[in-house]
């Protein structure tokens, strides 16, 4: 859906809508990110690549909660040097912004992507520096300032994209880490990633993920989410916000905007409600935005802060 109350600013990328694929829910080709486009989606963040191809975990890698999904699939991908070819197709097909989401396990590892995508035609760079599942990468670096500041160093200095950074929920002071981040140069922040958490089957008395421990997304953290939002948006009102985190329709997207996000990234309703979500979203918050009289999306970023 394009219109002129949707169309939103983060970072220098414009979005014709404000939602966005988040990463981790399609694979890595350019076909599906354009059925994503064609469904709605303002924007195409990928799947986690790094330097080298990952194999990910053994199944199960995923399991089903009452209220959405833990998963620890170990960030599979073929590698960066693999994967060019087909973020130039992708590019080459999309019409909208995309966003490649890079991890390492050192700074330097977060940089060689991070340009190696850019290269190769990257509209910018969301660091996955909060993935809760595998060790040494992901939430190891984003729980910890220094660490967080040292990549988001390292990739400022080795590319001219906008630099977003995902956090981490699973941290005393998400508010600490998005200062850290913002300070190091970080273009605009995506807020959250996935809260750890566990489930076990009672008959054979044993974790089910093969990792034991995952990642919960869907409607059961969108309240954390929105905090979360709200916090940093209090203390950092300057910085665009992905707001991410069980946003399975209108109404939740506009509590994100409402909280200070300038956008939302939708994952887990995909698995329930098909692509068809992105529209829907769309639909209702051009609705509820013609029934306030609002002219814009911008208009009410924030505006829950004012009450």
């Amino acid at each position: 859906m394009n219109n002129n109350l949707l169309t939103v600013n983060i970072a220098g990328l414009k979005l014709q809508n404000p939602t966005a694929l988040a990463s981790g829910i399609l694979g890595y080709t350019g076909d599906s990110f354009k059925f994503v486009e064609e469904s709605g989606a303002g924007a195409i963040v990928t799947k986690s690549v790094g330097v080298s191809p990952r194999v990910g975990y053994s199944n199960p890698t995923v399991v089903q909660a009452k209220s959405g999904l833990i998963n620890a699939v170990g960030l599979p991908n073929p590698g960066i040097n693999e994967y060019t070819e087909e973020l130039k197709y992708a590019k080459s097909v999309l019409k909208v912004p995309l966003i490649v989401s890079v991890f390492g396990y050192t700074s330097e590892e977060y940089a060689l992507v991070a340009v190696k995508a850019a290269e190769a035609g990257a509209d910018a760079v969301e660091l996955n520096v909060s993935c809760p599942h595998v060790k040494y990468t992901g939430s190891e670096i984003g729980q910890n300032p220094k660490l967080l500041t040292d990549v988001v160093c390292a990739v400022k200095s080795a590319v001219q994209k906008p630099v977003i950074v995902k956090l981490s929920p699973n941290v005393t002071d998400i508010v600490e880490l998005g200062k850290a981040a913002v300070k190091a140069g970080a273009d605009a922040l995506t807020v959250i990633n996935t809260v750890r958490a566990l489930a076990i089957d009672v008959e054979t008395q044993e974790p089910i993920l093969s990792n034991v421990r995952g990642g919960l997304s869907g409607p059961a953290i969108k309240p954390i989410a929105v905090r979360c939002v709200y916090d940093i948006f209090e203390a950092l009102p300057k910085t665009p916000i992905f707001g991410c985190g069980g946003v399975s329709d209108w109404r939740d997207a506009l509590e994100f905007f409402l909280a200070g996000a300038s956008a939302v990234q939708v994952g887990t309703a995909i698995a329930f409600e098909e692509p068809a979500v992105f529209e829907a979203i769309n639909k209702g918050v051009t609705a509820y935005l013609k029934r306030k009289g609002y002219g814009s999306v911008k208009e009410i970023v924030g505006l829950s802060h004012q009450a």
